[in-house]
């Protein structure tokens, strides 16, 4: 299978979200948490920090890259950003799993491209025949 891009970046803004599980770290850490294995990817850590008076940002730190938040509980709004790399992983699943738990009514999505096959190959210096998710980082 040709690789055209190297990662899927998902930015998401959800809106009348449920202010009372914006504003627990125990809840959006554990949601945050099952969203990465609902997408499919691999944790190897995450952190989460809960704000005075309020709000909570984190991150779930993936094999595939990260998925991170950032509360607003008094605006009832969270910022998510998934993003993966590698064609094992779909943000999406992570998506649709964090706006069934945060009760968002409203959300926006952009999905941006990362590393970009044809523009690696532009811009590089080096010469690639492939460009694969996991290169050989010896030569």
């Amino acid at each position: 299978m040709k690789i055209e891009q190297l990662g899927r970046h998902i930015l998401v803004e959800f809106y009348n979200c449920d202010k009372e599980i914006l504003n627990s770290n125990e809840l959006i850490e554990k949601y945050m948490n099952e969203a990465a294995i609902k997408a499919n990817a691999t944790i190897v850590n995450s952190v989460f920090h809960t704000f005075n008076p309020w709000g909570v940002s984190g991150a779930v730190i993936i094999q595939e890259s990260h998925l991170t938040i950032h509360t607003w509980p008094e605006y009832g709004y969270a910022a998510v950003d998934l993003f993966t790399c590698g064609d094992s992983v779909n943000p999406w699943d992570a998506f649709e799993y964090l706006h069934k738990k945060l009760k968002a009514e409203k959300n926006e999505t952009t999905e941006v491209s990362r590393g970009l096959v044809d523009k690696i190959r532009h811009y590089s210096n080096e010469e690639y025949d492939e460009i694969k998710f996991k290169p050989d980082m010896d030569k």
